[in-house]
């Protein structure tokens, strides 16, 4: 089951980043969450394992993606799959999900950003038909967190 991010999710949700190797000590991930909530929270997804006729906030989480539209191109980030479900679909489910509801957005452009030497993430996504791109990530820190 897909469903937006509840405040409840918090503690569970940053466990499945840390599993996951997705926080960096300059990173707060509650700040990252309550940032997010701010802009389009609706498009703060996480996925249980709860059957579809669960009341939507049972279940424990096992993916998240974190996903945004600028008005110029939709983003994706902290997309995490539990460690133990991986292989099991929900990485494209989750994909699939905020393309249709970035499609429905009208965003024209999906970006997402991977470490360069994760190489296993990099082959997933090009599996669902992403490409490298022939740009340079250049990033500057407004807000330090730590």
């Amino acid at each position: 089951m897909i469903r937006p991010f509840s405040e409840a999710d918090t503690s569970a949700v940053i466990r499945l980043w840390q599993d996951c190797g997705l926080i960096r000590p300059w990173n707060d991930p509650r700040k990252d969450i309550a940032r997010k909530l701010t802009t389009q929270p609706e498009l703060f997804l996480v996925a249980t394992d709860a059957d579809g006729n669960a009341d939507a906030t049972t279940g424990e989480v096992i993916a998240t993606a974190m996903v945004g539209f600028d008005g110029h191109r939709g983003w994706i980030s902290y997309l995490a799959v539990a460690l133990d479900r991986r292989g099991e679909g929900h990485a494209r489910t989750l994909m699939a999900e905020a393309e249709r509801l970035l499609i429905e957005l009208g965003c024209p452009k999906l970006m997402l950003m991977v470490r360069a030497e994760n190489t296993a993430v990099i082959d997933m996504y090009e599996h669902l038909g992403y490409a490298l791109e022939p740009t340079r990530l250049l990033g500057k820190r407004l807000i330090p967190d730590v």
